[in-house]
């Protein structure tokens, strides 16, 4: 069974090391991109994928405006931030909001599996 992820970040190159580390840490999914909550809620109205990872800070719509977003629009979508930061308080906001994790850059392959497994079983 193939798995969707849709990765969401304002920066290319960072959806591009999420993508490369989902790779190592063995989760060979159909990827796809958004450059902003915005996109990837469109996106996941569009063609809902079985998991989004979405960075936080982002313009147009930030992560956690996507994740209440698609949560408000009866959405349950397994939902985990890839952020530069992870303070206690953004941890709880995010958990609050209905994310399943929130992965803090620098992120490992084994920080992945991790957090991904549960999600997966």
């Amino acid at each position: 069974m193939s798995i969707s992820v849709l990765v969401t970040d304002d920066s290319r190159v960072m959806r591009q090391i999420v993508i490369r580390t989902l790779r190592q840490a063995g989760y060979d999914w159909d990827v796809r991109e958004a450059s902003d909550g915005a996109e990837a809620l469109a996106a996941v109205q569009s063609d809902e994928p079985d998991v989004v990872l979405s960075d936080w800070n982002m313009p147009n719509m930030t992560g956690i405006e996507l994740l209440r977003g698609l949560r408000a629009a009866g959405y349950e979508t397994p939902f985990g931030f890839v952020t530069s930061e992870g303070s206690p308080e953004m941890r709880a906001t995010a958990e609050a909001a209905g994310a399943l994790f929130l992965i803090a850059k620098p992120f490992t392959p084994e920080a992945f599996r991790e957090v991904i497994e549960p999600v997966l079983a």
